[in-house]
């Protein structure tokens, strides 16, 4: 379904479709740069977090949604170097004419190790973040910040303060909230072992 235009402004249409959602952010950007981040931020967190899909030729293609690309296979990041080992091989066996290394069966399976270890490693850095985010925010305790909320499920709702850019949990007058919003909230405790910050909305 294609993006829907109401005073020249994009407005994204009911069901999942990776080109308007390029289009909207690539508006957004340019009319609103300052609050951009902020928006790119709440969209990715919405999104969640991606997963290596194998493609074969008899099947549909997943490809990547973010970049509204059917056609996909670059990982460059350093926690990606396995799965660019295994790319890399399929095409030099493509282009030497040789049988391929991997069956349809190890590919699945790789893809879903790949995805594992990816997360593993994600976490230990969110948590290293987190842990120094805590430690820096404690000097802070009481004070009220500017904030944008940034996630909201059963599990809770997340903020990002607009300075310093850190997020944080809110722990206490949560109700109401949506992502996207914007409030007030006050530093009420932190625990630099663990990486929490938590905040109450004034």
């Amino acid at each position: 379904m294609p993006p829907q235009r109401g005073h020249d402004r994009i407005a994204l249409p009911s069901a999942p479709d990776a080109k308007s959602l390029q289009l909207f952010l690539n508006q957004q950007r340019r009319l609103q740069p300052d609050q951009f981040p902020d928006l790119s931020l709440a969209v990715i967190k919405l999104l969640g977090r991606g997963e290596y899909a194998v493609g074969f030729p008899d099947e549909p293609i997943v490809g990547h949604f973010d970049l509204a690309l059917k056609d996909y296979a670059h990982a460059t990041a350093p926690n990606r170097r396995f799965p660019d080992l295994v790319i890399q091989r399929l095409i030099k066996a493509a282009l030497n004419g040789n049988h391929h290394p991997y069956s349809k069966q190890e590919l699945c399976k790789l893809a879903k190790h790949c995805t594992e270890k990816e997360a593993d490693a994600n976490k230990v850095e969110r948590l290293l973040s987190k842990c120094a985010a805590a430690q820096m925010m404690e000097k802070h305790i009481g004070q009220t910040f500017q904030a944008m909320v940034t996630g909201a499920s059963e599990k809770g709702v997340w903020i990002r303060l607009k300075k310093p850019p850190v997020e944080g949990k809110l722990v206490y007058r949560m109700s109401g909230v949506d992502v996207g919003d914007r409030i007030q909230a006050r530093l009420i405790h932190v625990d630099v072992a663990n990486g929490f910050i938590d905040f109450e909305r004034l």
